[in-house]
Order: structure tokens, then sequence, then C-alpha cells
């Protein structure tokens, strides 16, 4: 199991259509994936669950992954998120 605190980047954070894309990139992947804020813990792979966080930019979220490619999960949703574009 991997834990990593990310700080947020995207200009319009993870709500509406980044969020959306969050989500489908999460989904490639076999792993369990989480995302934790202020002791609550959501399904990374859930546009709902996702969307009641509503992350803004510069809020610091923790990606927790769990199974065989959680490395590169990780490493790929911790560049989305940090993604400055």
């Amino acid at each position: 199991m991997i834990k990593k605190s990310v700080e947020v980047l995207l200009e319009s954070g993870l709500q509406a259509r980044p969020a959306a894309q969050f989500v489908q990139e999460a989904n490639r992947f076999s792993a369990e994936l989480f995302l934790e804020k202020d002791g609550k813990q959501i399904n990374a792979k859930s546009i709902m669950g996702l969307m009641t966080f509503a992350l803004a930019k510069g809020e610091e979220v923790t990606l927790i992954a769990d199974g065989v490619d959680e490395e590169e999960a990780v490493e790929a949703l911790v560049n989305f998120m940090t993604d400055k574009q």
C-alpha cells in the first residue's frame, strides 16, 4: 500500500470536467484507489465520491493505492493533479 500527500495544482481544481477525467484515469488501474481529506475517504474511481470533496486549487489530499499496479497509479494520478495546465 502507498500513501502520498498531494496538493491539487489544476487551475479549476478537481471539479466537473477535471474530476471526470481523473476518475477515467483512475479506472485504468486495477489497484484500489482512495482519496482522503479531513478524515473522510472516498473511492477515487467514483465520480460521485470525488464531487463530494469539491477539491479546489491549492487543497491537499492523500492518495492511497493498494494493488499490483499501485506505483504506476500513484505516479499517473499525482501527475494529473499537479499538472498546471
